[in-house]
């Protein structure tokens, strides 16, 4: 299904549609405020097995990231204790960063795994977030890559529709996407590292 949704006033019956399909365990694409994304509910294995294996990614270590609704989600599968990664945080969010910050045991219960990081993002975007809001839990989530060589992410939802309609259960149409991928910055180490710059400049 190709699911209009304008996000500047997110229909709460659209919405509703959409997260039919989350709590049945269905995979869907949506905007970000960077590129178009797939992901499923938090809870959803079979799903995210799906989408690990069409990523090519290990199904038992998936590298894939959480999409938060707010700071205060957080703190049920991270651990932020460091004052300055979580003024950081919040100085920064919502925003177009992946934040790679130490996991709590929740995200090995989830993933069955020794998983001790987790990448969390808490787009500008008010689709995904109210879809986050509304569901209660977090969105596993990755982005959709384009196999073109010159483009690499696929700006228009139609376009994206054609390609996965097979695959995911509701392709959300919340008009044309970007095509650069998150700032993704590591908190884990000593050192808080850029390890990938997209669009946006963090705020320190």
């Amino acid at each position: 299904m190709l699911l209009r949704i304008y996000p500047e006033n997110p229909n709460p019956k659209h919405i509703r549609i959409v997260l039919d399909a989350l709590e049945s365990g269905g995979i869907i694409i949506y905007p970000t405020d960077t590129v178009y994304a797939m992901g499923c509910d938090i809870k959803a294995n079979k799903a995210i097995e799906r989408i690990a294996q069409y990523k090519g990614l290990n199904p038992k270590n998936p590298d894939l990231s959480l999409i938060f609704h707010d700071m205060s989600q957080l703190s049920e599968y991270t651990i932020v204790r460091d004052n300055n990664i979580f003024k950081l945080l919040k100085r920064n969010l919502p925003g177009p960063f992946t934040f790679i910050v130490k996991a709590n045991n929740q995200i090995p219960k989830l993933f069955k795994n020794k998983k001790k990081t987790v990448g969390i993002r808490i787009p500008d975007n008010s689709i995904v977030l109210e879809l986050v809001k509304e569901l209660g839990r977090p969105l596993i989530t990755t982005s959709i890559h384009d196999p073109d060589e010159i483009i690499e992410y696929t700006t228009d939802p139609e376009l994206i529709y054609e390609k996965y309609r097979d695959f995911a259960d509701v392709v959300i149409d919340g008009g044309y996407g970007k095509n650069e991928a998150s700032t993704i910055v590591d908190c884990t180490g000593d050192q808080i590292e850029i390890i990938r710059q997209g669009p946006g400049n963090l705020e320190w």
